[in-house]
């Protein structure tokens, strides 16, 4: 790590600091020592804190403050901090020093990127998230795992991995002789015709279908000899597997345009071919047993009710292969072929035992290096306000279109009646358009300011709301730079990458210093995967710029604090938008 002051971040810099002193006041042994370098958790202790002192204090066998003290001899932060203080038992305390944030703030603005240097080393990087059923229409539970998983690759993206977007529908398995079965009774000419069929409602469809399967024996034998002669490939069992899949795929793209999401459709169809030779080298490697007729791998660690030891199921006893099957299939591939040194997969928590099952049993067979890592990011349940799983009030689960559907909607109302307490006429286009956009940037932000493993209640009121950690609230902050821009006809681009700015007052300082933790925060998201602080670091900065922009005059002050100042409200504002387009929200220049 590079130690020299045109290192970009003053976390970084500080950490090579803090290292370099190790060495130099206790031995190189200390090289590889964590230096602890945070940012401060009170801002009257300055700007970050380092607690290295108390950690070595076993290992050197000294009391922390005397550790603190030999530390600083040697520590040069020298342009960057002003003099670091120690604080009660050894806690070492750093104040950036104004002149340096200026410096640093005054790179920001002429960089693209912000500040947020491309990684020297990319990873190839697969992030399987979404992943409906076909035939089965999308709900409010793909919602998250839609969202989350869309966040995730756009950092990533952006940190400069190179990352592949999986879909794993599910579009295979013993429900399409069920479907396929029905689909011949109910449209018989849906297998003549050369195009797409249109079968309305998928849910409907789906239940006539399951209705027939549970009430008549004689379809149910129809339905099982469907599967059979869909895996033996026959041609017009193929063809009407093909237009439902069809028919699906086209409903699921109307909400991944609308959500603004792109992903690559690998179904687990795509594995099939595969399986035989899992169950073979699984056989091959020794880990195959049989119990009860079906082959097995017995897990470590996993038990049943009685304390036995509990089997993977991986071939049933009539042949047929599973969830897990497919997914053993899909991870080799994904190493062999994809060439990933990391896979994500964007599943609810209750998926978190069968996740854990697959990468043990991948581990055993030698099909996942120790140099590609597996992480499973779990993600709790969408509640109604009532604290009960989302449901309609017919207790259906509730369709992801509908949602989003109902978000614009509000939305529109809302603006509406905003424009006609303020008496504005506007078009119809642009309220249509910021409603859309807020509608649906309200759902996803909603979702991604919570922590993901924990459930959270859906409220259409407060995710709309025009104050709090909403997106609304983001984008009138972005909406409030731009003003300044019309208002003062400013054109930002024009300022130059020569302008200074100046930090002299605390609102100011306070903003100025927010803004050049943009890097370590999304360095953080990238390893931890939690999008929630990214929505943090917003809100917090959308917080810190309302407060600098009512505490400090912008277009009536004197030069240069004028030009200094619109710079940063222009840093803010690129800010927001850089950090809102990694959550998949746009912003908009009126609201």
């Amino acid at each position: 790590m590079s130690s020299s002051n045109n290192c970009r971040h003053p976390f970084e810099q500080l950490r090579s600091k803090f290292t370099q002193a190790l060495i130099s006041a206790f031995g190189s042994d200390l090289a590889e020592i964590d230096p602890m370098v945070v940012p401060a958790s009170n801002p009257k202790f300055g700007d970050y804190q380092s607690n290295v002192a108390l950690a070595l204090s076993k290992q050197l066998g000294q009391p922390p403050r005397v550790i603190a003290q030999t530390l600083l001899q040697y520590l040069d932060v020298g342009g960057i901090c002003q003099a670091p203080t120690i604080a009660g038992p050894g806690f070492i305390n750093l104040s950036l020093e104004p002149t340096y944030l200026e410096t640093k703030l005054k790179d920001m603005f002429s960089d693209p990127r912000l500040g947020v240097e491309p990684l020297r080393i990319a990873k190839r990087i697969i992030v399987d998230f979404s992943s409906p059923n076909i035939a089965k229409e999308m709900h409010v539970g793909h919602l998250r795992s839609t969202i989350i998983g869309d966040s995730i690759a756009r950092i990533l993206e952006f940190r400069g991995h190179d990352v592949l977007r999986l879909n794993h529908v599910g579009d295979w398995g013993t429900q399409f002789g069920m479907l396929i079965a029905y689909l011949r009774e109910a449209y018989p000419e849906a297998l003549t015709k050369s195009d797409a069929l249109d079968l309305g409602d998928l849910v409907a469809f789906y239940r006539q279908a399951k209705q027939r399967f549970d009430t008549d024996e004689k379809f149910q034998a129809i339905a099982r000899q469907e599967v059979v002669k869909l895996q033996a490939g026959e041609q017009d069992s193929r063809k009407a597997w093909q237009l439902l899949c069809e028919q699906s795929r086209r409903e699921f793209q109307a909400i991944y345009d609308s959500l603004d999401i792109q992903l690559t459709e690998r179904g687990e169809s795509f594995y099939n071919p595969l399986l035989p030779d899992v169950i073979a080298d699984l056989k091959h490697s020794g880990l195959l047993e049989e119990s009860a007729g079906a082959s097995c791998v017995f897990l470590e660690g996993f038990t049943n009710k009685e304390g036995q030891p509990l089997p993977l199921i991986v071939q049933k006893s009539d042949g047929g292969y599973n969830y897990a099957t497919t997914d053993l299939a899909a991870l080799r591939y994904r190493i062999e072929q994809d060439g990933a040194q990391r896979i994500i997969y964007v599943t609810d928590s209750g998926q978190a035992n069968h996740f854990a099952q697959v990468f043990q049993v991948a581990h055993r067979a030698g099909w996942l290096p120790d140099n590609v890592e597996v992480v499973h990011i779990p993600f709790g349940l969408v509640q109604g306000e009532d604290g009960k799983k989302l449901k309609t009030r017919s207790g259906e689960t509730i369709r992801l279109r509908d949602l989003l559907d109902e978000a614009v909607t509000r939305a529109y109302k809302d603006i509406e009646s905003r424009l006609n307490e303020e008496d504005r006429n506007e078009t119809e286009q642009f309220k249509s358009y910021v409603a859309k956009v807020v509608g649906i940037s309200a759902v996803k932000y909603s979702d991604l300011s919570q922590n993901r493993s924990s459930n959270y209640i859906f409220s259409f009121d407060k995710m709309l709301a025009l104050q709090g950690n909403t997106a609304p609230y983001m984008l009138y902050a972005y909406v409030r730079v731009q003003g300044i821009s019309r208002k003062g006809n400013i054109d930002f681009e024009q300022l130059g990458t020569d302008v200074s700015i100046l930090l002299q007052e605390d609102a100011e300082l306070v903003l100025g210093k927010h803004l050049l933790q943009l890097s370590e925060v999304l360095s953080e998201v990238e390893q931890d995967l939690l999008p929630n602080r990214l929505c943090q670091y917003l809100f917090e900065l959308s917080q810190k710029f309302n407060q600098f922009y009512d505490q400090c005059r912008v277009l009536q002050a004197e030069e240069p604090k004028r030009s200094s100042r619109l710079a940063l409200c222009d840093l803010a504002a690129r800010t927001l938008k850089l950090g809102l387009s990694l959550l998949g929200i746009t912003v908009l220049e009126r609201m």
